[in-house]
């Protein structure tokens, strides 16, 4: 269910932006998919590697590694496109504050 609920919140926010596309809800399944991994396995290694810049700036560099990830994410996923870095930055933002809203229902 929860894999579903990440599915549909990728389409509204790609709905929503119009420098997002995802091109059917399967292409939106399997980014659900391939983000999870990427913040399993590669995020953890990230966070570690800029440790330094990310205390420097009181967390705020975390928001461009969920950028960084959702970039290559469109790099995997085929019929997920990101026309540039800040609408990757703005996707992430939305898809967090989604996730926020339907949480706190």
């Amino acid at each position: 269910i929860n894999w579903i609920a990440s599915a549909l919140v990728i389409i509204i926010a790609a709905y929503l932006l119009p420098g997002v596309h995802v091109a059917s809800f399967w292409t939106a399944l399997l980014l659900a998919v391939v983000l999870g991994l990427l913040n399993i396995f590669i995020k953890p290694l990230l966070i570690l590697l800029t440790l330094p810049i990310t205390i420097l700036t009181m967390g705020l560099f975390l928001v461009v590694i969920n950028a960084l990830l959702i970039l290559l994410a469109s790099t995997i996923v085929p019929g997920f496109t990101i026309d540039g870095f800040w609408w990757a930055l703005a996707f992430g933002l939305l898809i967090s504050l989604i996730n926020l809203i339907t949480a706190s229902i």
